[in-house]
């Protein structure tokens, strides 16, 4: 009891004791909710994978196109499951490399990735979770922590070098997930 009446005493009367103090939780409040809300919030998507396209003109009439000429369909290049970290930080679900007519994407399909602030994607040429800025190639942001998306590769990529998908947090340097490519 004597220590709810010394910090009574300590705020009474005292506005800027009491304004330092409301400032000083709130911005604790922001900084908790910047830290942890990650963990509860999710985002989805349901990205479909691209069509192919066709190259050149379609002057000819759809009956006289022969069937060589039709754009290839979906090849898998390479594929890979999303790993376990921790309990904080993990995925599931396929991650692959589709060619599609000569475009490539890193396609993820179904995925569950747990979320983090300042979350990106890399192609690495390291296994297990490891990567480098210097050689390996930067995909974009994270676009959702759940379902299917897909992020196209620089036209030309060489993909054999690449040897995982890694889900990485810029903010605190950690590694969320990562998929090894066979």
């Amino acid at each position: 009891m004597a220590e709810m009446a010394a910090v009574a005493t300590f705020f009474s009367g005292h506005p800027v004791r009491i304004g330092g103090a409301a400032v000083a939780v709130l911005v604790l409040a922001g900084v908790a909710w910047y830290l942890g809300s990650p963990l509860f919030v999710r985002t989805y998507t349901n990205e479909a994978l691209p069509a192919p396209t066709t190259s050149g003109a379609t002057t000819q009439p759809t009956a006289a196109v022969s069937a060589t000429s039709a754009p290839a369909g979906p090849r898998v290049l390479a594929t890979g499951e999303l790993g376990y970290v921790d309990s904080i930080h993990n995925g599931t679900g396929p991650v692959r490399i589709v060619d599609i007519g000569g475009q490539r994407f890193v396609r993820f399909e179904d995925v569950a990735i747990t979320n983090a602030p300042d979350v990106h994607v890399y192609l690495s040429r390291e296994t297990g979770g490891k990567w480098a800025e210097t050689t390996s190639l930067y995909l974009g942001p994270l676009k959702a922590t759940n379902g299917s998306f897909n992020y196209e590769l620089p036209a030309g990529t060489d993909v054999a070098p690449y040897k995982s998908v890694v889900v990485w947090c810029r903010a605190f340097r950690v590694l969320i997930t990562w998929a090894d490519l066979t």
